[in-house]
């Protein structure tokens, strides 16, 4: 008897727990994502990333 071959389904668009959206930035924000980028050898993604993870868990409600 032969063996099956067994392709499993990828994830549809959305489904790899993130989610794709546009973001507004002023141009010295960019600048400053840029020069971080380059020094810690992440991509401009992976920062913004980052940074909004600490910002969520650091900041404080008034």
């Amino acid at each position: 008897m032969k063996e099956k071959l067994i392709i499993n389904k990828k994830a549809m668009k959305g489904d790899d727990g993130y989610k794709t959206f546009s973001v507004r930035l002023k141009e010295e924000t960019v600048q400053s994502l840029d020069t971080l980028s380059s020094e810690t050898n992440r991509s401009r993604n992976e920062l913004i990333g980052i940074l909004l993870d600490y910002a969520i868990r650091n900041c404080e409600i008034r």
